[in-house]
């Protein structure tokens, strides 16, 4: 199948639109339903250990990161108990709230509204793990090698969780209404999979293959993980 990338709605609607905020409650579910807080945490315990031997405050970027729900499950897994996390997204829409619940858990996160691509080439780099959750799909080859090569300068580790590129996730990407998704999530969510990956196309954009430990494969019923770990 091959990979097709075109807008997705609800990147153009204001974070406001009451549509759009009913997309991210059905990205909330979709997320569980697709098991990426699991998924994640287990590639973050189980291919980055070298990353809670720190005694400083763990550097924690999430590229696109929105309302800053997965994160905040990731928080609650007690993966790491001392974190400095930078939440990059266009338009963030994450709550006083939220924030307030990272920093029971210890975490201090920071907000920044910008382009991911621009905000990690400014960047003084110095991270230890940048962490993108169905974001990277929203991009072309090319686009995807300039990600790769800011986020090879930038940090020690480097996972992406997206869709999977098949004929199992197209036909339920067609079914999410009748889980009660509405009209922006039902048309993202099949252009999401056409964008998405499968085999090793992530690995073969890499940059810089000797050095970095590299892992590429199906995760879950309907994702694509992806881990980048220096040497």
């Amino acid at each position: 199948m091959r990979r097709i990338v075109e807008p997705e709605i609800l990147d153009h609607l204001d974070p406001n639109d009451p549509s759009a905020i009913k997309s991210r409650r059905d990205l909330r579910w979709l997320n569980w339903i697709m098991g990426h807080r699991s998924i994640l945490s287990r590639a973050i315990r189980n291919t980055v250990p070298d990353l809670s031997a720190s005694n400083r405050p763990l550097k924690v970027v999430e590229l696109g990161g929105g309302d800053g729900s997965l994160l905040l499950r990731l928080a609650k897994k007690g993966l790491f108990s001392r974190v400095d996390a930078q939440l990059v997204d266009r338009n963030p829409t994450i709550s006083e709230e939220r924030l307030r619940s990272f920093q029971n858990l210890g975490w201090s996160v920071e907000a920044i509204s910008g382009e991911a691509f621009g905000w990690m080439e400014a960047s003084e780099g110095g991270i230890d793990l940048i962490l993108t959750n169905l974001f990277f799909h929203h991009f072309e080859n090319r686009e995807l090698e300039r990600g790769f090569e800011l986020a090879a300068s930038k940090t020690r580790a480097f996972i992406a969780c997206d869709p999977r590129r098949d004929r199992f996730a197209l036909i339920a990407s067609h079914l999410v209404g009748l889980i009660g998704c509405n009209a922006v999530t039902r048309n993202d969510a099949v252009l999401s999979v056409r964008a998405g990956f499968s085999g090793n196309e992530l690995t073969q954009l890499w940059p810089h293959k000797e050095g970095w430990r590299l892992q590429e494969r199906r995760a879950g019923m309907f994702s694509h993980l992806f881990v980048a770990v220096k040497e």
